[in-house]
């Protein structure tokens, strides 16, 4: 089971870094206040976590360990996954942070994408941030 978790974590940071062009901002800090306006963390299906933000997910993955779908909306896209456990989630998410990217981490759901998109996705499903490991392979872009 950790080789499939292994497999999925690689693949959402894949498909996190063809969405976002390479990697992450520059961008260290969040502007316009998001950060002193963080709701209560958002619990629910990928369904009811994609109807907070207002978009379709499409459905990647829908196993019974994770549920992943890629969301698009008028800033950008991201994915949002949805785990069967707690340990689950941290396993793919330890998984995932070795490829960097920018994480927005709650009860059993996770959304990955550029930092601006995570932290504009905070403002409305709360949640705490994470960022992945930095290897310096996209430092040109």
């Amino acid at each position: 089971m950790r080789l499939t978790r292994e497999k999925l974590a690689a693949g959402a940071v894949v498909a996190l870094l063809a969405l976002t062009g390479c990697g992450g901002s520059g961008d260290g800090g969040t502007k316009g206040g998001t950060a002193d306006r963080v709701p209560a963390t958002a619990t629910g299906s990928l369904e009811d976590l994609a109807a907070e933000v207002k978009c379709r997910p499409d459905i990647q993955t829908d196993a019974d360990e994770i549920r992943q779908g890629v969301c698009k909306v008028d800033t950008g896209k991201f994915i949002l996954a949805t785990f069967a456990t707690d340990r689950g989630q941290r396993e793919w998410l330890n998984g995932a942070k070795d490829y960097g990217g920018s994480y927005l981490v709650g009860a059993k759901w996770v959304a990955v994408g550029d930092q601006k998109m995570v932290t504009s996705l905070r403002g409305r499903l709360g949640g705490t941030l994470e960022e992945g490991t930095s290897h310096g392979a996209h430092a040109g872009h």
